[in-house]
C-alpha cells in the first residue's frame, strides 16, 4: 500500500511529507502503548560497529547484578525470560514494534531495556518518543552513505539519536561515548546530557588475542573469552554505564565473564577439525580490516562478499584490499544481491585486489566448503567467514528469500570433511 502511494506522489512532495508520517508513526505508537520508557531504564546503544557486542555485554552484566532485562536488537528479541531470534533482516524495527516492545518489557517485569538504535531507524524517528536514560556511542565509521546521501548526513542521523536522550525526561541522561574515536566529541559536547567517556586507554594494560581479553577496570581485573582488541573497548563501554548505574565491580566482572560467545561476532565453530572457522558479521572495511588483524599469525582463508541493491559500492573495492593485505586465500562469494548481478558485486570487490588471484564461487555453500578444504590441506591456517554473521535469509532479487545461516554450512560442511 505504501510503495504504490509512494509511486503516485512526486519525489519533491514525497521527501516534504515522508518526515511527517514517521514522526506521527514513533508519536502514535507512544500514546498507543502509553509511553511506556517512562517505566524502564531504557540504554540506547548506537554506533557503526560494536552495537550488538555491547548490548550482550551489557545485558549479562545487568543480569549478573539482578536485574530483569529486556533487549531489542540485530541477534535477538528479548523481554525477561522469553527470547526470539531476530528474522527481519533489520536492527530497529517500526511500526510501532519498538514501543509494543517497551511496553512487553513492562508487562514482564523488566527492569531495564537495551535498544540497539541505527541510522537508518533514526531517520525514521523509531528513536523519538522513547524516553532514554543513557545512550553508549561505540564508533563511527563511513556506512549507509547511498542511503543518507554523505557520511555527514549519516553522522547526524546519529546524532538525532544522541539529541532525543538529551530531549528525555530521565534525570541523568548519561551519554557514554568512546573518547578513542574521532567523532566522540560531537556526542559528549550535547547540551543536556551528563558526559562519561571511556578510552582503551583506561583499561590500563590491555592484553587481546583470538581467545582472550585481559584488562583492569577501577583497579579490577576483567576477564573475557570473547577475544579482540575491539571487544576491550565494547567490554569498556557496557562497564563504564553499568558502573554509573551502580552496579558493584564484581557484578561486572562477573557479567563480562559470563559472556562466553556472541552469536555471529567472531563466532567459533568447532567440529573437531584442528583449524580455527570463524563466522563474523563484518561487512564494513574497519570491522573487517579488525577481525583479519586479530587472526594475523594464521595464514587466513577468508570468504567474503557484499550487499546488492546499490548499498555502499563505494567499500566494495576497499574490502577487496583489505582482504588482500591480511588472506593468503581470498574466496569472493554471493552474500544479498538483492537485484544487483552477483557477478558484477564480486568484479568491484576484485578491483581492490592488485597482486592476489581470489577464487570466484557464487554457491556460498561450495565457497565455504572450498575454504575449509584448504584449511585442512594448510598448516597453520584459518578459515574467516564474513559478511553475514546470524543473517536468516540470503536476499535475491524480486524480495526472494533464501533461508539461510553461515555457522549452519560451515558446520554441515565440516561434518562432511572430517
Amino acid at each position: 500500500m505504501l510503495s504504490t502511494i509512494k509511486k503516485l506522489i512526486p519525489r519533491p512532495i514525497l521527501r516534504t511529507i515522508m518526515p511527517m508520517y514517521h514522526f506521527m508513526l514513533a508519536l502514535f505508537g507512544a500514546l498507543i502503548y502509553r509511553f511506556p520508557s517512562q517505566r524502564l531504564i531504557v540504554i540506547g546503544v548506537t554506533g557503526t560497529k560494536g552495537k550488538t557486542s555491547t548490548t550482550e555485554i551489557l545485558n549479562n552484566i545487568l543480569e549478573a547484578a539482578g536485574h530483569r532485562t529486556a533487549v531489542l536488537g540485530t541477534l535477538r528479541f528479548k523481554v525477561g525470560d522469553r527470547n526470539l531470534r531476530n528474522l527481519k533482516k533489520m536492527t530497529m524495527p517500526g511500526r510501532f514494534f519498538v514501543q509494543k516492545f517497551l511496553r512487553d518489557a513492562v508487562s514482564e517485569g523488566c527492569t531495564h531495556a537495551i535498544i540497539e538504535m541505527t541510522s537508518e531507524g533514526a531517520k525514521q524517528f523509531r528513536q523519538r518518543f522513547i524516553d532514554m536514560d543513557a545512550l553508549i556511542f561505540t564508533n563511527l565509521s563511513p556506512e549507509h552513505i547511498e542511503s543518507h546521501g554523505s557520511y555527514e548526513k549519516y553522522r547526524d542521523a546519529k546524532l538525532a539519536i544522541a539529541r532525543t536522550l538529551a530531549r528525555s525526561s530521565k534525570p541523568y541522561r548519561y551519554m557514554v561515548a568512546n573518547a578513542d574515536d574521532k567523532e566522540a566529541q560531537l556526542f559528549l559536547d550535547l547540551k543536556n546530557i551528563t558526559p562519561v567517556s571511556y578510552s582503551l586507554l583506561d583499561g590500563g594494560k590491555v592484553e587481546a588475542n583470538e581467545t582472550h581479553i585481559a584488562l583492569t577496570f577501577h583497579n579490577t581485573p576483567i576477564t573475557s573469552s570473547l577475544g579482540g582488541m575491539f571487544n576491550a573497548s565494547n567490554i569498556l563501554g557496557a562497564a563504564t554505564y553499568a558502573e554509573k548505574l551502580g552496579v558493584s565491580l564484581e557484578h561486572i566482572a562477573k557479567g563480562v565473564a559470563d559472556t562466553k560467545r556472541i552469536e555471529g561476532r567472531m563466532e567459533r565453530i568447532t567440529e573437531g577439525q584442528t583449524f580455527p572457522v570463524i563466522v563474523d558479521y563484518a561487512h564494513t572495511p574497519d570491522s573487517l580490516e579488525a577481525i583479519y588483524k586479530t587472526f594475523a599469525e594464521h595464514k587466513n582463508i577468508c570468504v567474503l562478499g557484499n550487499t546488492g541493491g546499490g548499498r555502499d559500492k563505494w567499500k566494495r573495492p576497499i574490502m577487496g584490499n583489505i582482504a588482500e593485505k591480511y588472506c593468503t586465500e581470498i574466496i569472493l562469494t554471493n552474500e544479498d544481491p538483492y537485484d544487483e548481478d552477483p557477478v558484477e558485486i564480486l568484479k568491484e570487490i576484485s578491483a581492490g585486489i592488485k597482486e592476489k588471484q581470489p577464487t570466484i564461487i557464487l554457491d556460498r555453500r561450495e565457497a565455504i566448503a572450498h575454504a575449509l578444504l584448504l584449511a585442512q590441506k594448510e598448516k597453520h591456517s584459518a578459515v574467516l567467514i564474513t559478511g553475514k554473521g546470524t543473517d536468516p535469509f540470503i536476499m535475491g532479487p524480486n524480495g526472494t528469500k533464501t533461508p539461510w545461516d553461515d555457522r549452519d554450512v560451515a558446520r554441515e560442511e565440516l561434518t562432511k570433511l572430517l
